[in-house]
């Protein structure tokens, strides 16, 4: 893993948070500590590069289902909890406030290193799943375009030229590039297909259909700075 990704560990226990630092940053990350809720808000609130939190949840001043509401107003950053009790309650609890994961104290740190890393693969393909450019903004899970902030409905092979298109911006792409990677060598007929579909396309994205530029004896550019 990447040693500038930063994680937040938060407990009480200074022999807790010194095991936890160790085995992470071993794998290379990034660890600050917190012993306590304020502590961690207050760095927290200062450190935009934190990309994931520890967060025992029996602390002095404020626990962590204070500090786990807290962060939640103002961001999604994983969270995974660390408790001592394991009652389904607390576990129901959590994860109505948005806890990512749950482990009981004690844990071996090899499975803790394991889920966090886990949970930062899965965090950062999700961040891959929305692309966006020129007012234009595509969220691959959902399967939807939004156009200055209005939803257009595309057809599926639409869909899938103009996120074609938005993730080779300012490239220049001919046909048969576009064919291979829209429709996947599957379709054999003729590549003026297309056309008919960048035409389809340009028409329901209204004035915004102007950024696909067409490349005369080549193909397409996607190109909203031009």
């Amino acid at each position: 893993m990447d040693s500038n990704i930063k994680i937040l560990v938060v407990d009480d226990e200074a022999k807790m948070r010194k095991l936890v630092k160790d085995f992470l940053s071993i794998k290379g990350f990034t660890v600050i500590e917190a012993a306590d809720g304020e502590e961690a808000l207050e760095i927290f609130y200062k450190d935009k590069d934190i990309k994931l939190i520890l967060l025992d949840v029996m602390m002095p001043k404020m626990d962590g289902w204070e500090t786990l509401r807290a962060i939640r107003e103002h961001s999604s950053l994983p969270i995974i909890m660390l408790t001592a009790r394991s009652e389904e309650r607390d576990e129901l609890l959590g994860f109505n406030l948005g806890v990512d994961e749950y482990i009981t104290k004690p844990f071996s740190p090899k499975i803790l290193v394991a889920r966090v890393e886990a949970i930062l693969r899965r965090s950062s393909l999700g961040q891959e799943e929305k692309i966006a450019s020129g007012g234009i903004e595509i969220d691959k899970t959902a399967h939807q375009v939004t156009i200055d902030g209005k939803p257009v409905d595309l057809s599926y092979k639409e869909f899938e030229l103009l996120t074609y298109f938005i993730e080779n911006k300012g490239i220049a792409l001919s046909r048969e590039k576009i064919l291979n990677n829209v429709w996947n060598y599957d379709y054999f007929g003729d590549a003026r297909t297309i056309d008919t579909h960048v035409k389809k396309l340009r028409s329901k994205m209204g004035e915004k259909g102007e950024y696909i530029r067409t490349i005369w004896g080549m193909g397409y550019k996607f190109d909203p700075d031009a």
